[in-house]
């Protein structure tokens, strides 16, 4: 992309809108796997092995983080051999997509976050100390962190807001954290430690100290998760086993 940013829209008028991209001839987009919508004939999509390098390296490489941070060992490549191509993505959870301009300012992404990435930037992934990784949840011991010119598509649980920090400080529930600037520092702890977390039911929080931006989302899909499987009933509940499950009502 000659200008180094994605030529991509955004339907406002859908509340979980799609995000399509326009790609010229030989134009390159990484994207979510499973997060293609629809594509016109002169776009293909590439699977491609999740990291750097070449050979048996990179593999181990790529194996490396997808066991440690929950990252994909593969990743999806589009590309267009015309210049009318046309690439609809989705999220994998309903929520709004917002779009991070890189350059003087680069990003981390908390897991899930990621939607796309145009052919012009990239992206690694950043080694977090151990005390993040076990306390962070999502993550692990990787972080994905871009790099270069261009454009990042995040995407969130809910809406999101940005918050700028201008020498604050602030903590965010981790399940609550989109993207925060690389020039802030952070920690990932426990709110109140064990028992006070607990009983609070405020668990793990990042606190982010400095200047830069730190991206919300408005749901928490954890508490999300935990709320629907409360509904969810299974044969091995009360009622002797007769009972069946959410999914099973629907089929």
């Amino acid at each position: 992309m000659s200008d180094n940013r994605m030529n991509y829209t955004i339907d406002s008028n859908m509340q979980f809108p799609l995000v399509e991209i326009a790609l010229e001839a030989g134009e390159k987009a990484y994207i979510q796997r499973g997060s293609m919508v629809y594509h016109t004939p002169s776009v293909t999509l590439n699977t491609r092995v999740n990291g750097r390098g070449s050979g048996f390296g990179k593999m181990l490489g790529a194996l490396g983080r997808a066991m440690t941070s929950g990252e994909s060992f593969f990743i999806t490549e589009a590309t267009s051999i015309q210049d009318d191509g046309k690439l609809a993505l989705a999220p994998s959870v309903p929520g709004q997509v917002i779009a991070l301009e890189l350059g003087s300012k680069q990003y981390r992404l908390n897991d899930g976050a990621f939607l796309a990435l145009d052919g012009s930037a990239q992206y690694r992934m950043e080694r977090q100390s151990v005390g993040r990784a076990f306390f962070g949840g999502q993550g692990g011991l990787f972080v994905m962190t871009t790099e270069g010119e261009g454009t990042l598509l995040a995407n969130a649980f809910g809406s999101i807001k940005k918050l700028d920090l201008n020498g604050e400080t602030m903590t965010i529930d981790n399940a609550h954290v989109v993207a925060w600037s690389t020039t802030l520092d952070y920690d990932i702890h426990l709110e109140n430690g064990f028992l006070q977390s607990i009983g609070t039911g405020e668990g793990v929080v990042n606190t982010f100290r400095g200047y830069g931006e730190v991206y919300v989302q408005s749901l928490n899909i954890e508490t999300f998760a935990g709320v629907i499987g409360n509904h969810i009933v299974t044969g091995n509940g009360d009622g002797g086993g007769g009972g069946a499950s959410l999914l099973d009502a629907f089929l």
